[in-house]
């Protein structure tokens, strides 16, 4: 059973943050050949999930770590609060649009895990409910990986101390003001509570694992990302189709 609290969101001690840096360029530059190879291959989609409490560096991560791919192989969805007309159908009908095809990498800016996680927050659904959809992504994700398309599900994880340095940074520096809303400091105070709804989705949607990334340090954070993309890229010996 896996419990955040336990969890250090700080990079291990003895780390070089030049070395990963450089490590951090040496694995973008491998996935911007993996992507072409996986996009000639086709024979897998890969459905990349970035979650974490505001301010644990979503954006971020996409833009250092993966941005060395080739935009014509990956999109990218943020999800954002439902629409009507979205809430008018079942809470995964907004999904299927962006599942990606084989050879596509999607990458999902917050997920369909928003519709278990926001819920248990508010108090808004039964437990019943709750088991119900919790039940729902772990099908939705072994029915994906039987028809080749792959889900790698990170959790980037901050301290509570660090997402408060990071709003009181949105509000101070000009260049981030844009990015504060107050309810940044509405999912502060819920801390735990959200702390609580994301130890139950990591434990009862566990297949696949999540990748549980110490984020408090970005460069750390980055890395680790690119990392665990690169080596799930490698395991399946990609080629480019013979002409």
């Amino acid at each position: 059973m896996i419990d955040l609290k336990t969890i250090s969101t700080e990079p291990p001690s003895g780390i070089s943050k030049k070395e990963i840096n450089k490590g951090l360029v040496q694995y973008r530059n491998e996935l911007f050949e993996l992507q072409n190879k996986f996009y000639a291959d086709s024979r897998f989609g890969l459905l990349i999930i970035l979650q974490g409490m505001d301010t644990s560096g979503k954006d971020g991560t996409i833009r250092h770590a993966l941005s060395g791919m080739n935009p014509q192989g990956v999109r990218v969805k943020s999800f954002k609060k439902p629409t009507e007309e979205e809430l008018k159908h079942d809470f995964l009908w907004r999904v299927y649009p962006d599942i990606p095809e084989k050879g596509m990498i999607q990458v999902f800016n917050r997920s369909y895990y928003e519709d278990i996680l926001v819920p248990r927050v508010l108090n808004s659904v039964s437990e019943e409910i709750l088991a119900h959809r919790c039940k729902l992504l772990k099908y939705l994700e072994q029915h994906l990986r039987q028809n080749n398309i792959h889900v790698l599900k990170f959790f980037l994880h901050i301290s509570k101390e660090q997402q408060q340095e990071r709003i009181n940074e949105r509000l101070i520096k000009p260049h981030k003001r844009w990015k504060y809303s107050a309810e940044d400091e509405k999912a502060a105070n819920q801390w735990g509570a959200y702390q609580n709804a994301y130890n139950m989705a990591i434990n009862n949607c566990d297949d696949p694992p999540w990748h549980i990334v110490p984020a408090d340090k970005r460069w750390y954070r980055n890395y680790s990302v690119a990392k665990i993309v690169t080596e799930h890229l490698k395991k399946h010996k990609l080629t480019y189709p013979n002409t």
